[in-house]
């Protein structure tokens, strides 16, 4: 509304509403986009509502194609990675998927640990190549064709375009028959093969829920998930125990000046942390 004396518009503020759990469960079923624009900055701000919000809606969850998207170019991106997608991540793609969205993009760029991880929760991969980037062949040849289910050659008017092409489809040759990833040229700015590209995605998707792996590979995504997240926080809470705890920085600083070997370290922090008996292990 607009305040007369000051000379601008007010409007009531929504953006700051503490909206309740059930509030939140009610919006993202009902597909109300503030509820769940609302719910992923939850999830992303670690807040306390964010645990059994997710709860709540996991159940109606695993409707939604997850599409991977990763990116390969020489980024910043992946810089400062510590490994694994973020668990808000893994938290946003159940609320939009109980949100009702029926495709679901996961985007990397780079190419560092979470292009790799994106595996663990999209059920088809989409590898975009950049024409001119020797890196992108040698990363293919390097083992990074296991990641993908189809491939696109971006920016199809490059000089250089077509020989990547090339380069690429004689690489995906010498990958198992039954798993080779399809493909194709595209120009995302032009729109050229863009509709042909998501057929391919749509072809990939159905043969794998046809050979009963679409299945599969959820089954052992949401297991992965688990021991991702489980990890992230293990780390964290190892990490804040360590350096609020003079005795635990005294054994890193011991490994450090290389007085104490880094297993026995371990062994030393996880007992104190996890109250875990070192005979455990043995």
């Amino acid at each position: 509304m607009r305040d007369r004396r000051r000379g601008r518009v007010e409007w009531p503020d929504v953006a700051r509403k503490r909206w309740t759990v059930d509030e939140l469960i009610a919006g993202v079923r009902g597909g109300d986009r503030r509820a769940l624009a609302r719910a992923i900055s939850y999830v992303e701000n670690a807040d306390p509502l964010a645990s059994p919000l997710v709860r709540a809606l996991y159940p109606e969850t695993g409707k939604a194609a997850v599409i991977g998207v990763t990116v390969f170019i020489r980024s910043m991106g992946s810089r400062g990675h510590r490994g694994g997608l973020a668990e808000a991540t893994l938290q946003a793609v159940l609320l939009l998927d109980a949100a009702g969205k029926d495709v679901v993009f996961v985007e990397t760029v780079g190419a560092g640990q979470s292009d790799v991880e994106v595996t663990g929760i999209a059920d088809t991969v989409l590898l975009v190549l950049m024409p001119g980037s020797g890196d992108s062949v040698q990363a293919l040849k390097a083992g990074i064709m296991e990641i993908p289910d189809v491939i696109a050659v971006n920016k199809s008017d490059h000089p250089a375009a077509k020989t990547m092409l090339t380069e690429v489809r004689s690489i995906v040759a010498l990958g198992p028959v039954e798993r080779r990833p399809q493909v194709l040229l595209t120009d995302a700015l032009r729109g050229e093969n863009v509709p042909a590209l998501w057929g391919l995605l749509e072809t990939d998707r159905a043969s794998l829920e046809r050979d009963g792996l679409l299945d599969e590979r959820r089954r052992e995504n949401l297991a992965a998930e688990v021991f991702a997240v489980a990890s992230s926080r293990a780390r964290s809470r190892l990490e804040e125990q360590v350096a609020d705890d003079p005795e635990l920085r005294s054994v890193l600083a011991a490994v450090q000046r290389r007085e104490l070997d880094p297993l026995t370290a371990v062994d030393e922090i996880l007992e104190k942390v996890f109250h875990l008996d070192r005979s455990d292990d043995r």
